[in-house]
C-alpha cells in the first residue's frame, strides 16, 4: 500500500496579487493531480470506468504556508481511504516544490462519488475500482517506485 506521488507544473497565471498560489488556482492544481490518478494511472490498470462519472461531493483544504512561484512545480501525494459502496476518500499533500523534502504547502480531502451519467445517479463502486483503491490506500509514505509520475500537461499557460 502507497501513496500515489505526481508533480504539478505550477504556472505564473496561478498566481495572485500577493505574488503566490490563490485557493482556487491551488484547487485546480489539486484537481490536476487527482486527474492523474482516477482517470490516467486507473485506467492504465484496468479501473478505467471513473471517466465515464465521477464527482467531487465534498472537499477540505488547508493552507499551511505559501507557495511561491520559482519556476518549479508542486509535489501532490494522494491516498485513499474511507471506501465505502459509493464513495471513497482521497487525501493530498501538496509540497511547494518538486520534492518530497519540500515543505507541505496544503492539506486537502474530497469525497468522491461514482456518477451513472446516463441514468442521472451515484453508482456503486466496481470491483476493479475497489482494488486500485486499495492499492493506494496509505499504510506508510513510500510509493511503489519512489519516483513521482510527472502530470500530463492539462492546459497552455
Amino acid at each position: 500500500m502507497s501513496r500515489f506521488h505526481v508533480e504539478v507544473p505550477l504556472r505564473w497565471a496561478d498566481l495572485d496579487a500577493y505574488r503566490h498560489v490563490n485557493h482556487a488556482r491551488a484547487v485546480t492544481l489539486l484537481e490536476e493531480a487527482r486527474v492523474e490518478l482516477v482517470f490516467h494511472r486507473a485506467s492504465d490498470e484496468g479501473a478505467g470506468a471513473w471517466s465515464d462519472g465521477l464527482l467531487v461531493a465534498n472537499l477540505q483544504v488547508n493552507y499551511k504556508v505559501q507557495i511561491p512561484y520559482q519556476g518549479q512545480a508542486v509535489r501532490v501525494s494522494m491516498w485513499t481511504d474511507q471506501v465505502r459502496a459509493a464513495s471513497f476518500l482521497i487525501h493530498y499533500e501538496m509540497h511547494t516544490g518538486p520534492s518530497e523534502d519540500d515543505p507541505v504547502a496544503v492539506t486537502a480531502q474530497t469525497k468522491m462519488v461514482p456518477y451513472d451519467l446516463v441514468a442521472g445517479r451515484p453508482r456503486r463502486l466496481t470491483e476493479p475500482e475497489r482494488t486500485f483503491l486499495a492499492h493506494w490506500s496509505d499504510g506508510s509514505n513510500a510509493s511503489t517506485d519512489g519516483v513521482p509520475v510527472p502530470a500530463r500537461p492539462s492546459r497552455s499557460g
